[in-house]
């Protein structure tokens, strides 16, 4: 005779040490949701790699059968992903996590990051089915799945990476992880408000925009520090913003706290035509933020800015320098402007050369395309 198990340990609500959520005991509770298929994403930074990964998640979901997903990232990204409603378990790395996961088993493991600690950690975790990237007994770099070549070869490779590659991130990492890409959207649920529900009023009375019935148009100036020429020139901005408040526009100065002096010269250059919003997010705030939402375009570079202006579904023009525009799926919502110069793309650190491939973009060309896009938008109220 076999006897039925007092705790359902299979449970996704399991906690083993303490009652579960649900303060109910086992085996009749109402609540039990068999983990089924377990798996373990290895995704740590950057933050705006993060944001483009977690379309894979409403992919897995598609399939129907129950999954339960164990995301490794870095504390930096954590607030990012805290709470997904598809995320079961959110570690960080460190000793606990890596103990922890070495104990356990799963069904698929997904190591995309190519850093020392998330493709050692890779190798010492049990999974039937390994895909994304790993260390051999040397210690080097390695694929671990036929499905990863394309992406492994893509950043050895110079050649393949900036001229013949014409997959966006999301293409070469559902190829990568063995899924099938269907155009799936950044998947940040309840971190936007619904169109029609965001609080532009409020936004408006806070950034010390006045009311009217232009199109608000924000400016992400600045750009993370890894790669040189990320952002647009300040004078290219100030420019920018006369250019479109002539044009009945409200154009609205975006940022962080790293932004505050760079979106004060702007303001100053753009003499009432740019409304500085203060720039004092903090990265938790920025994904739930209505700021981004509340406008109806926003001019940005290649950086974390312009992935919460996307997973906003809100249209974008950006501005590409040193880093590959190819790689950057826009879903239909906005274009991309690419610097003229010969050495793009590059994704040098640092760079010496005067002028520099954001200098080349001229206030024309953007001009242009915020027309064209701000011309293909469904009009919307106005405040």
């Amino acid at each position: 005779m076999t006897l039925e198990p007092r705790w359902k340990v299979d449970c996704r609500h399991f906690v083993g040490e303490k009652p579960c959520r649900y303060r109910r005991e086992c085996p009749d509770c109402p609540h039990y949701s068999p983990m089924g298929r377990r798996v373990l994403v290895l995704k740590i930074g950057a933050l705006g790699d993060v944001l483009r990964t977690t379309p894979i998640l409403p992919a897995l979901a598609r399939t129907g059968a129950p999954f339960h997903v164990t995301w490794v990232v870095g504390e930096g990204a954590r607030s990012l992903l805290e709470g997904h409603p598809r995320i079961d378990r959110l570690l960080v790395p460190g000793f606990e996590t890596s103990a922890t996961l070495a104990a356990e088993e799963f069904d698929l493991l997904l190591s995309i990051d190519k850093d020392p600690y998330s493709t050692a950690l890779a190798m010492n975790v049990a999974a039937r089915d390994r895909r994304g990237f790993g260390r051999d007994r040397n210690g080097s770099l390695v694929p671990l799945h036929p499905d990863s070549n394309y992406a492994y070869d893509l950043g050895l490779s110079d050649r393949l990476k900036f001229f013949e590659n014409t997959k966006t991130y999301q293409e070469i990492l559902f190829e990568l992880c063995g899924l099938p890409w269907n155009g799936e959207e950044y998947d940040l649920p309840g971190a936007f408000p619904r169109e029609g529900d965001s609080d532009r009023p409020a936004f408006l009375e806070a950034a010390g925009i006045p009311s009217g019935a232009g199109p608000i148009v924000g400016f992400n100036t600045g750009a993370g520090g890894v790669f040189a020429n990320k952002a647009w020139t300040i004078p290219g901005y100030a420019e920018l913003s006369k250019r479109l408040a002539g044009q009945g526009c409200r154009v609205a100065l975006l940022g962080g706290p790293s932004e505050i002096p760079r979106n004060a010269q702007i303001a100053k250059l753009a003499g009432g035509a740019a409304h500085d919003t203060g720039g004092h997010r903090s990265l938790a705030e920025l994904p739930r933020a209505e700021h981004d939402f509340a406008c109806d375009l926003i001019v940005t570079g290649d950086t974390l800015g312009m992935h919460l202006a996307i997973a906003a579904r809100v249209p974008v023009v950006v501005l590409f320098g040193s880093t590959c525009p190819q790689e950057i799926e826009l879903y239909g919502r906005g274009e991309r402007i690419v610097t003229p110069i010969d050495c793009h793309p590059c994704y040098l650190r640092t760079c010496g050369i005067t002028p520099s491939c954001q200098d080349l973009i001229s206030t024309d060309v953007v001009f242009a395309a915020c027309r064209r896009v701000l011309s293909a938008i469904p009009s919307r109220a106005r405040m």
